[in-house]
């Protein structure tokens, strides 16, 4: 089975607190205490994000480990052939996937989806396993850029938390750029199980994830069957 879980926002990055979100990932797996890997490239391997990626998941009973790229880097091969879970952290996408693909690990993280480790992730670690993603990593405005590809269609995280995303997407189809969004609030998650079955997994209040899409000149957003944690 393939599995992504891709986060809008929210999740320990931000508080760590009650881990709704991460007892969710854990919870996909067989294994009572899986492995899991955090890929904090986007933010050039922040130090406290690391730090708070190890004092959530060790609290949960997972068996942690991160990879570095600005520092030493391990065997990335061995090592990701050895996890049940990736996740990966928010921020700049479009560096994230420069360092990833100079080192190849977009390569073994697309083997190791296949053979069905679960890939998660919030912001930039949720747009990457699409086509595309919509980012913030120009300062001066929102983009769409091409992403990873494991599954189809175009990625909009934070829809609800930063004022610019739901006017962007409403441009962007004005002008036939795509068909379709997928929308994922702060605090929701997309679960994608085999390229297949979609569902909105909410852990905070009055959260969801949408198609967004342009009918009779209006944007139309339809929520996904959603799983309230």
């Amino acid at each position: 089975m393939r599995q992504i879980i891709a986060i809008g926002g929210g999740g320990f990055g931000r508080v760590i607190k009650d881990l709704k979100i991460e007892n969710y990932i854990k919870s996909q797996c067989k294994s009572d205490s899986p492995k899991i890997c955090f890929i904090p490239t986007a933010t050039g391997d922040d130090n406290q994000y690391i730090e708070n990626f190890y004092k959530a998941f060790d609290s949960i009973g997972c068996k942690t480990s991160h990879i570095d790229f600005f520092k030493r880097t391990i065997n990335l091969e061995e090592h990701i052939k050895k996890q049940d879970i990736i996740f990966v952290g928010g921020g700049n996408t479009k560096s994230m996937l420069a360092v990833w693909k100079d080192w190849g690990l977009d390569a073994l993280l697309e083997e190791a989806y296949k053979n069905g480790v679960i890939m998660c992730g919030v912001s930039a670690g949720a747009i990457c396993w699409f086509n595309k993603g919509i980012t913030d990593s120009w300062a001066d405005d929102l983009a769409i850029m091409d992403c990873l590809g494991f599954v189809d269609g175009v990625c909009c995280p934070h829809y609800d938390e930063e004022p610019a995303r739901r006017p962007y997407v409403k441009a962007k189809l004005d002008r036939a750029d795509f068909d379709e969004c997928i929308g994922v609030e702060g605090n929701a998650a997309l679960h994608i199980i085999n390229e297949e079955s979609y569902k909105s997994v909410n852990f905070g209040v009055n959260k969801n994830s949408y198609r967004v899409s342009l009918k009779d000149n209006h944007v139309t957003e339809d929520p996904f069957e959603s799983i309230k944690i």
